[in-house]
Order: C-alpha cells, then structure tokens, then sequence
C-alpha cells in the first residue's frame, strides 16, 4: 500500500488555516469541559492562586466568603469564589513541571479559545497566576522559619520550554549562558533557561520577601541533590548553585513548578509569580517540620493584597 505525504513547508497551524482544533488536541470531556481540570470558561477568575497540594486549595477557599464552583478531577482541585468582594480561583496542580504543562495550556484554553468552535477567541485574557508553594533555600543567610522568597527569575532545569516554538522570545539568554559557564554545566543534562516573572505582580504582591532567582529542578531527590541509597552524578551542583551570581542575582532557592510557570505563561501572554515559603535550608540542613503557619500567613497576606 502506497501513502503519499505532502509537507508543508511554511508550517501552517489549524488557526492560521481557519480551522477548528482536533478533538484529539484541544481535549474536552463529556460536559464540554476542558479535560483534566473539568472547568468551564466562565468559572474561571481572572485571579488564579495555584498551589501544590490539593489539601491547600480547600485551606484558601476557607477564607472565601462565598463559594460559587467546586471541581476535583485527580489532583486537580479547583474553587472559585470570593475574597473581600474580589472573585478568585484556587487551584491545586499537582507537583512537578509535567503537570504544570497541563494546567497551563488548559488554563489558557479556557481564556482563550472558544470550545464550541474550537477557534482561538479574537481577543486576548491575560490572567494572574500567582504560584504558593514551599521550597528549599539555597542561601545559607535564609531562614527556615518564618522567611519568603518572591521569584523574580526562575531557571529551569527541566527542559521543557525548549518543546515550545517562542522559547527564545521569552529566554534570558545572557543569564542562561552565564549559568552553564559557571556550574560548568554537565551537558546531558537538560539545557537550562532562564525565564523573568511579573514585575507588575512582583510590585503588587512581592514586597517585603527575599528576592531572587528560585531553580526548579524536575525532581526532589537527585536533581536536588538529596542522596539516601544512590550516588549522585554530580555532586557539587548545588554548592555551585549557591555560588552563582549574576550582575548581583543569585539563586535563592530551590523549587520544582516556576520555570514552567514563567516561561509557558510569557509565551502565552499571562502575569505569573511565585511566592515560596522556605521549610528548609540546603546549606545549614535545616529543615521546619510545621511549617502551616507559615504557609497560612503567606496565603492571608497574598489574597489581601490580591483584593485591595
């Protein structure tokens, strides 16, 4: 049997051929609803706090004077409702940069692509997608107790922003290069990029943390540096992090969701930060065992600068 494949040279997309995206690409449950996260378009916010844990998402919602949605799909937790008056979503992504790859292209689908035609919608959302989470510092001047960081560089080390056609549009390259020249970058590892965060969302809710690059590693062990029964490869990754510094940045701490966050949600047109509370120091070993009243401060004082 013969098949007879034409390439298309100049890439055409299905919009730029005036056509609706696959049900295969675009993914929409039973209800018309986008597929992991089982929203619609008009429960959304225009205000997204996303954290980590599913258990968080119901911990915000709490504050909420009123309740309008309620969804759960695996890890997904999403509630919209009301803060002071100001409406807001809580969304729970799961851990790691693979399930923020989820959440994001589905986020901006429900901003801007019309499900019933499954045409990108002629004008554009742009949401605030402010990120709560816990990290570990990597300064040994960062306490862990009672101490922040706003990110206001992510870089990852995850890869993922590379399978994206605007990359380069959105990647610090000069600070990208003057990392892998100062870790003396091992080169099977994934390539780092580097990925600048609201300034707009830094000055309305960033004030008063430490700020500075955060890294976000694809894992929590080995690519932390953490070793219990297997050696790691390269072991002095993490002081050289701690050593690196650029025109005066240097990386604060560690994560494993923001260089997602940030570079999906440049390409894509939406503000985001990233808010870390600090549980652990990976200079001293320290590390804080109840860290919630930490984490409750840090949600209380982010929805009411959200709703000032």
């Amino acid at each position: 049997m013969l098949y007879l494949c034409i390439i298309n040279k100049e890439k055409l997309t299905f919009q730029q051929m005036n056509q609706a995206i696959p049900a295969s690409q675009l993914v929409l449950n039973n209800e018309g609803a986008v597929y992991h996260l089982a929203l619609h378009p008009e429960e959304l916010a225009d205000d997204v706090i996303l954290v980590g844990d599913p258990g968080r998402a119901d911990m915000i919602a709490s504050y909420f004077e009123k309740i309008e949605v309620k969804r759960q799909n695996r890890e997904l937790w999403s509630r919209t409702g009301y803060y002071n008056g100001k409406r807001i979503t809580v969304l729970s992504t799961g851990m790691g940069t693979d399930n923020i790859d989820i959440v994001m292209n589905e986020l901006d689908t429900l901003a801007n692509i019309d499900l019933k035609t499954r045409m990108p919608k002629e004008a554009h959302r742009s949401l605030n997608l402010i990120r709560l989470g816990t990290s570990g510092a990597l300064q040994a001047e960062i306490p862990v107790e009672d101490s922040y960081v706003a990110t206001r560089y992510a870089i990852g080390l995850d890869g993922l922003i590379y399978f994206y056609e605007k990359n380069h549009e959105v990647n610090e390259i000069a600070m990208r290069d003057a990392f892998i020249e100062q870790m003396d970058y091992p080169k099977d590892l994934p390539m780092p990029y580097v990925v600048e965060g609201s300034k707009a969302l830094f000055d309305r809710l960033g004030q008063g943390y430490y700020q500075g690059l955060t890294a976000t590693a694809p894992g929590f062990y080995g690519p932390q540096g953490r070793t219990l029964r297997m050696k790691l490869a390269y072991p002095e990754n993490n002081h050289k992090m701690e050593a690196f510094n650029y025109q005066g940045w240097k990386i604060c701490n560690f994560e494993m969701e923001s260089s997602a966050l940030y570079g999906l949600g440049k390409m894509m047109g939406h503000q985001c930060l990233t808010i870390c509370a600090v549980i652990a120091n990976r200079v001293s070993e320290k590390f804080c065992t109840d860290y919630h009243p930490y984490i409750e401060k840090l949600v209380i004082n982010t929805l009411n600068r959200l709703s000032d």
